[in-house]
């Protein structure tokens, strides 16, 4: 996940509470001050001085800025990909960086930080090489921009493609463990998990966001699935809904595509009657071509799919010929990571 941290030089306790509250991963004070910043959070701090802050003015500054950052590395705990606050060091590129050294600088070496400014800035560093940078520090300037840049850059997970696809079967499947995700986010209708039996073939459940007259909403909660279910999680991953815990990051998206990160707060495994929903979607071309998955979930009214239209159905309502949204994607994920190799699931 990218980390963003806060630069309080000089120290301005109001501005390093308003970064806190924000939800900045780290600050980076005066040497002087960094007992006095630890006891304010949990978080990381480092000292001015455990910063290499680089102007880039031509090639050897980016080269060096890449030496910086391979002994940074070598220095710590943390490889490659792992996160940036177990860094003995933080390298960042100085306000004024250019798109093209930039990329330069993260095709060898991407642990690099970059300043930013302002909202602007930060969705530009984000973009880059499309991955973008895995830290950003937020110069004083930006301050009025940082909630803005905090769910820019870390909630927001872009968009999902999702399809229509039609019901063609409904069946008991006997009882089964499934799976509730308890998160610490409230969601709106039309908003939840995309789950499946198959990686290549998921479905939007939707949260609880609707109330009965049994039982009161849960918009906190997705009642995703089998414990053998696949969940599209972020960074483009997947996870088996029965591996997620306290602390987990899952990927909540709504009927639109738009996708954000949340974090679970407990997770509910409980034995419960189940049923085997199954979709399919045609696509209309040269030859006429079908691909289908299938989900186990509770057999509940609260539970729900996603119509085209955002609103929610019941499975207990739901009908074949019956339309709901559900995302497509390769076969083929080890540890939840894509490979390409020739896998069918079923």
């Amino acid at each position: 996940m990218r980390r963003v941290y806060y630069r309080s030089i000089p120290y301005v306790i109001e501005d390093i509470t308003r970064a806190l509250e924000a939800g900045v991963d780290g600050l980076i004070v005066p040497d002087h001050k960094v007992a006095a910043a630890r006891s304010l959070a949990r978080c990381a701090v480092f000292a001015e001085s455990d910063v290499d802050r680089i102007a880039l003015g031509g090639k050897a500054d980016e080269e060096r800025a890449a030496e910086l950052v391979r002994a940074a590395r070598g220095r710590s705990a943390a490889g490659p990909g792992e996160p940036l606050s177990e860094l003995s060091r933080l390298v960042v590129l100085a306000g004024g960086w250019e798109i093209i050294p930039l990329e330069n600088l993260l095709a060898s070496s991407p642990g690099i930080a970059v300043e930013v400014g302002c909202l602007e800035e930060a969705e530009l560093a984000r973009g880059v090489l499309e991955h973008g940078v895995e830290a950003m520090v937020i110069l004083r300037e930006a301050l009025p921009d940082l909630k803005a840049i905090i769910a820019a850059v870390k909630n927001e997970s872009g968009a999902v493609s999702l399809t229509p696809a039609v019901i063609t079967r409904i069946s008991h499947a006997g009882m089964g463990h499934r799976v509730c995700v308890d998160t610490t986010t409230r969601m709106r209708a039309g908003q939840g998990m995309l789950v499946g039996n198959s990686a290549s073939f998921t479905f939007l459940v939707n949260a609880e966001t609707e109330p009965n007259e049994y039982v009161a909403s849960r918009p906190f909660r997705v009642n995703a699935g089998g414990v053998h279910s696949y969940a599209l999680m972020p960074e483009d991953r997947t996870a088996y809904l029965d591996e997620l815990r306290a602390g987990s990051e899952v990927l909540i998206v709504d009927y639109t595509g738009a996708a954000f990160q949340a974090v679970v707060g407990r997770v509910k495994v409980e034995r419960r009657p189940m049923l085997m929903v199954e979709a399919e979607i045609v696509r209309s071309g040269k030859e006429s071509v079908s691909s289908g998955g299938a989900v186990f979930l509770q057999n509940a009214e609260t539970i729900r799919l996603v119509t085209p239209e955002g609103k929610s159905v019941s499975v207990a309502a739901l009908k074949e010929g019956d339309t709901v949204l559900c995302r497509t994607d390769t076969a083929g994920r080890h540890f939840g990571i894509r490979i390409s190799e020739d896998i069918k699931e079923g």
